[in-house]
């Protein structure tokens, strides 16, 4: 008795005796490896395991620097600054001591691919066909339901459910979509949405370095891009900054409160983003626009943070890198901070100067859109540095154009030509997305009757796609989109 009770003493007067039986349970690495050689020399390393905050880290690398290591109020992280400046591709170990508790975790820096600087992005001579991966094919049924993950209901009958889509339906399917003419696929979220429910739409991330494995693993996704690059189809990844899912283990575990708007807390959006232009708009008002979350299971990023904004920059990077995509559509991007998201479109133009990023604009005129767009004159002195936006006041446009009839002063194709006219409020209108639906509206056909009138659908893709390629076929309501190229029909 006496000699637990000397040695449940020792431990009160001694606080660092405790770390010589303590286990570093590394649960996370992100990212995962990285490249030597990119523009940017500085990488940030984020580790997640039990209590590693009270760890001394060091490398056992050549030529790299650890330039600061970074506690959170959560004992459970680090996040790690090196300087890569010098650094060849080697694999080397992060060394985290702790007491006599030593944790190495191997780490690898590789050699980037040849041009992978120059990888193409997408531009005004294509077009996109859009696919939400789970509601496509399923190449691979054996991943439908995957253990532990918590939604595991597979029903094609239900809306809501997962359908069983997947990355190897998509690779199955790559001839069909290259003879149907298009040039590139869209694809929303492929990244891990471990949610409860409502995981098929992929909006809610749960893990930025992970393809979710119900449609299969990293190297499928690589294998899909570079199998659809070899059919002359560029592939477009859908990524979201503004917001995570809250089973993500960056909210569910905190770093710290300052990682999420409200700090963590639910605090509903307006919607209202045509707060970040608006001179006369209240500091309140823009606030609980771009701070309040879209829901409760979509907690918001802080990307003031500099830590998170690093972390989703990096991860955009990670991927354009490992799976050689050629473009981003970014979304929700003015429900983000505006000088967070013009620092990334930077960073990502310069490792890759021929990439392209299109963030999802969805206002309701054309002025509010052009303020987004890279070199806006309604911006300035501010510059998003974003290419591309979305222009959803044309498809409005569309919708209703193809069935009214074309006066001298307004209806059907004067209200196409009217709209269009007014391109001097964009700093590059050549560089719009343009489409006639997409997978947050009704599709062009928005109604039984209107499916039995194909010369209304032949006259919105005549319009859509001014010069067609020789190969175009029509099977059916395909969500074609382009960027506008001549405004003529």
């Amino acid at each position: 008795m006496k000699r637990n009770l000397l040695f449940i003493i020792l431990l009160l007067l001694l606080p660092g005796l405790h770390q010589v039986f303590a286990t570093s349970t590394i649960k996370k690495v992100a990212p995962t490896f990285w490249w030597a050689g990119m523009k940017n020399p500085e990488l940030q390393i984020l580790l997640y395991g039990d209590r590693i905050s009270s760890a001394d880290v060091s490398l056992s690398a050549d030529n790299i620097t650890l330039q600061e290591v970074v506690k959170q109020e959560n004992p459970n992280y680090l996040v790690l600054y090196l300087d890569l400046s010098k650094a060849a591709p080697q694999n080397f170990d992060i060394i985290l001591k702790q007491g006599k508790k030593q944790t190495k975790i191997p780490y690898e820096l590789k050699q980037r691919r040849p041009n992978a600087s120059a990888v193409e992005g997408f531009d005004s001579s294509d077009v996109l066909y859009l696919i939400m991966p789970d509601r496509f094919a399923n190449g691979n049924p054996s991943n439908d339901i995957i253990p532990g993950m918590l939604e595991g209901n597979v029903d094609r009958n239900e809306p809501f459910a997962r359908h069983g889509g997947d990355l190897k339906g998509i690779e199955n399917h790559l001839d069909y979509i290259a003879d149907l003419g298009v040039t590139s696929i869209w694809l929303n979220p492929i990244q891990e949405n471990d949610m409860k429910e409502g995981s098929y739409h992929g909006y809610a991330i749960t893990d930025y370095y992970q393809v979710d494995r119900r449609f299969g693993s990293n190297e499928e996704f690589r294998k899909l891009t570079q199998e659809a690059n070899a059919k002359g189809l560029k592939v477009v990844m859908d990524m979201i900054f503004n917001h995570c899912g809250s089973d993500n283990y960056l909210f569910k575990d905190m770093p710290s409160k300052d990682w999420f708007n409200f700090e963590g807390n639910y605090v509903q959006t307006s919607f209202k983003t045509a707060t970040q232009m608006d001179p006369y708009a209240s500091d309140y008002e823009k606030k609980i626009a771009i701070d309040g979350w879209f829901t409760l299971t979509m907690p918001d990023f802080n990307q003031r943070n500099r830590h998170v904004a690093t972390y989703l920059i990096q991860s955009s990077i990670w991927w354009i890198e490992y799976a050689g995509i050629n473009g981003i559509r970014q979304d929700t991007h003015p429900y983000a901070d505006f000088d967070m998201m013009a620092r990334w479109c930077k960073a990502v133009n310069e490792e890759y100067p021929k990439f392209n990023i299109v963030g999802e604009t969805w206002l309701g005129n054309n002025v509010l859109i052009s303020y987004w767009q890279k070199d806006s004159r309604l911006a300035y002195p501010k510059n998003s540095n974003l290419p591309t936006v979305m222009d959803f006041p044309l498809m409005e446009e569309m919708n209703k154009a193809f069935d009214e009839e074309t006066t001298e002063w307004n209806g059907g194709l004067f209200r196409l030509y009217e709209y269009l006219s007014q391109d001097i409020v964009y700093s590059h209108p050549m560089s719009l997305l343009t489409f006639l639906d997409n997978h947050d509206t009704s599709r062009f056909y928005r109604s039984e009757a209107d499916t039995k009138n194909l010369d209304r659908y032949k006259q919105a893709l005549t319009f859509l796609l001014p010069k067609l390629p020789d190969d175009f076929r029509i099977y059916g309501p395909l969500p074609a989109l382009s960027h506008r190229s001549l405004h003529s029909t």
